[in-house]
């Protein structure tokens, strides 16, 4: 199989595969999820390595929207209570940082939003509310959707389309403009 041949055949791939995740996806999860959002002012964010950079991309966009967010690892992140979400990438279920910030976060009284592959992992089961992304995840365990790629490389890049869309649902549903979203944008540049 030549280059051309063997590159049209995992793009076409790998688009099935997202394809069938989006399709898989459980929408009044995802509705809650949102609701979740819409109804908090203070979003903390969390998730490590490539489901990590991820979760950094959405914590952007969030503030974007006008939420006021903070990364977890950030020096000066402020400590959480009960009127903040915490909303934490884990994808395998069971990444044992994560789960002691989850547990820490937990006895703030913050609300704690699980992303997860493998929902039913130990440490997500810290979490108040899980969404479930049915795609494949490093060391998960759920029946999800296969993949022919490494590791955890189906519920990583799925993580950056389905963030984008539920940010431009939310934008559409809190009626902002796209302008508005770019005034926010870091000017500094």
């Amino acid at each position: 199989m030549s280059l051309a041949e063997d590159y049209s055949s995992l793009y076409k791939t790998i688009l099935e595969e997202h394809r069938q995740v989006f399709e898989a996806q459980d929408i009044q999860m995802l509705r809650r999820f949102m609701d979740l959002i819409a109804s908090h002012k203070r979003i903390f964010i969390m998730g490590a390595g490539r489901e990590g950079i991820a979760a950094r991309g959405f914590a952007m966009r969030l503030m974007h929207l006008g939420k006021d967010v903070h990364w977890i690892w950030d020096d000066t992140t402020p400590g959480m209570g009960k009127d903040d979400l915490f909303i934490v990438v884990n994808g395998g279920g069971n990444i044992g940082h994560i789960n002691y910030v989850m547990s820490q976060a937990k006895q703030s009284g913050a609300h704690i939003a699980c992303i997860s592959g493998s929902p039913s992992g130990a440490g997500v089961k810290i979490a108040d509310f899980i969404l479930f992304v049915p795609a494949a995840v490093y060391k998960g365990t759920d029946p999800v959707t296969p993949s022919i790629q490494p590791m955890g490389n189906l519920f990583e890049q799925h993580l950056f389309l389905l963030f984008d869309v539920v940010i431009i649902l939310l934008e559409k549903e809190l009626k902002l403009s796209h302008e508005e979203m770019a005034a926010r944008h870091r000017n500094v540049e």
